[in-house]
């Protein structure tokens, strides 16, 4: 089976993106590696640093892992949104396949020294890892919100990505184009994608998309075109899952069967989930 690296210069080269879905439990994993199975797409499963205390670091993996080789599947796991070189290293040791270091809230060289320290870590173990690193103002949290927060409108600049980059070696860059974490209410985001091309283009790494809950198709075909080759979606399977859950209960309330109560929030998820992975593989 060829490595992640190998699946994201696929997509590159193909002008596709890899779908990236969060989980913090069994069911979501079920629901979106089903999705995926179906299409015949390399996935990517994402747990953040609350989502893998939940779940439990060493359980996730064992759990994609066997997928993996079990099914011959690309299927790989990412550390999502980690925030601190300990929390890093740790993902590695357990066996991530790629590992996020999200220092974007604090100034530019200390995002540079703790993204370098983990790039060095990554690139000391036998094996390998992807390191991505946030740059700029993406938001944060996965929750619903009101109205496009404040803040939302600054991108990353061009020359300060290339500097990021070749200060840290970093493999994959997460670039603040438009999309902001989480779902909104009122008004959507939009992509810059001229920006997405310009910093692909200077950087020369493969780039990725936060934030693509509730984004138009469009937007994400465009920043395909232009240059992300994996896009994060979280909040989008999480609403889907919450409402499909809540129907079932309100229709059915003496169920206390988890298994008969949950299947529908994992069917919801695999829904959301296949609709995302057929736009953006360019699957008809």
């Amino acid at each position: 089976m060829k490595s992640l690296k190998e699946y994201i210069k696929e997509a590159e080269d193909k002008k596709i993106a890899i779908g990236h879905f969060n989980i913090s439990n069994i069911e979501a994993l079920h629901g979106i590696y089903n999705a995926a199975k179906k299409l015949n797409v390399p996935v990517i499963i994402g747990v953040s640093e609350g989502e893998e205390e939940f779940i439990g670091r060493d359980e996730i993996v064992a759990l994609v892992k066997e997928i993996r080789e079990k099914d011959n599947y690309p299927i790989f796991l990412n550390a999502d949104h980690h925030y601190s070189f300990e929390s890093v290293k740790n993902s590695i040791d357990a066996g991530f396949d790629s590992v996020i270091i999200d220092i974007a809230n604090k100034s530019f060289d200390e995002n540079v020294l703790i993204t370098k320290q983990c790039v060095d870590y990554a690139k000391s173990i036998n094996r390998e890892v992807l390191v991505e690193a946030e740059l700029g103002y993406i938001g944060s949290g996965s929750e619903v919100k009101d109205t496009i927060p404040e803040g939302a409108g600054i991108l990353t600049k061009v020359e300060d990505a290339k500097k990021f980059v070749e200060m840290t070696g970093v493999n994959m860059l997460a670039p603040s184009v438009g999309s902001i974490h989480g779902l909104i209410k009122s008004g959507k985001p939009h992509i810059n994608a001229e920006l997405v091309k310009e910093i692909r283009e200077t950087v020369g790494i493969p780039l990725v998309l936060h934030g693509g809950s509730g984004l138009r198709d469009e937007d994400f075909t465009n920043a395909i075109q232009a240059g992300i080759s994996i896009i994060h979606i979280n909040t989008e399977i999480r609403v889907a899952y919450k409402e499909a859950i809540e129907k079932y209960l309100k229709e059915n309330p003496n169920e206390v069967a988890p298994y008969k109560f949950l299947k529908g929030g994992v069917d919801a998820i695999e829904t959301v989930v296949e609709a995302r992975l057929k736009l953006f593989s360019g699957i008809k």
